[in-house]
């Protein structure tokens, strides 16, 4: 089975590709990532 890929999920592949280490939010909608949201700060109490 063949899929694809539409452009958007090409920038979310190679936007996770450059993510070191961290955590992301993919909001989607229609079936299509739209927006990846990445966690600056956390603090541990």
């Amino acid at each position: 089975m063949k899929m694809e890929v539409s452009e958007k999920e090409k920038n979310l592949i190679e936007n996770l590709r450059c993510l070191p280490f961290g955590e992301i939010k993919i909001i989607v909608q229609n079936n299509e990532p739209i927006r990846i949201e990445e966690i600056k700060k956390s603090i541990k109490l």
